[in-house]
């Protein structure tokens, strides 16, 4: 494979385009300029054109991976997936998921944190963040350490707080158990769920 000219890519100071002799083109970085020596008239072995594709893959598809990242957090699996439906192979999005973790761009711990947080901070149960959890691909073992900052104190805190805004005071057995059934889709298991309807029910009478 031979190449014919070398050129500026277009839109671009650091990336160059390559024309073979076949008519075939390649967008490649500086720095892989430098490490092939690519020059026009260059001829590349079949060993260093598979190379050259491999890496130009590779870095097009951490680039790629950035852009997809931007100032969110996503999960290892997250990003393969997306990687994958831009085009990547299985085996290059791998590499690029590792490439993330290494450098600490995704880090699925910490993503586990802030998801429980950030769930339980809007007053969902257990299981509906365990769900947002399997959702979004983090591992299972990961799991144990991120929900341990489910303290019940904090899920009864959340539930009762819940009740009040929703309630508003009420005590018609209709809003009642409507709200029985929306803490139990919002994650809460049955007894936290009747406990705090219980709790409630209390604080009202209390103030009567």
């Amino acid at each position: 494979m031979t190449i014919e000219s070398i050129s500026c890519a277009k839109n671009s100071v650091s990336n160059y385009m390559l024309r073979f002799d076949d008519d075939s083109t390649l967008i490649v970085n500086s720095a892989q300029v430098a490490d092939f020596g690519l020059c026009s008239g260059r001829d590349l072995s079949d060993e260093e054109y598979s190379e050259l594709i491999e890496k130009n893959e590779r870095y097009a598809s951490k680039t790629r991976a950035i852009r997809i990242l931007g100032n969110r957090n996503l999960s290892t699996k997250e990003i393969k997936k997306r990687l994958i439906r831009k085009g990547d192979s299985e085996e290059t999005a791998q590499n690029t998921a590792d490439w993330l973790e290494k450098t600490g761009l995704i880090d699925d711990e910490q993503y586990a944190s802030a998801i429980v947080k950030h769930y339980s901070a809007k007053a969902y149960g257990p299981a509906r963040v365990k769900d947002e959890l399997y959702k979004r691909g983090i591992p299972r073992d990961l799991w144990e350490d991120a929900l341990e900052g489910l303290e019940e104190e904090k899920l009864e805190a959340a539930a009762d707080e819940y009740l009040n805004k929703k309630m508003k005071g009420s005590d018609d057995p209709n809003d009642l158990r409507r709200a029985m059934d929306a803490l139990v889709r919002r994650g809460y298991s049955y007894d936290l769920s009747k406990a705090a309807i219980a709790r409630y029910i209390s604080g009202i009478r209390n103030e009567e």
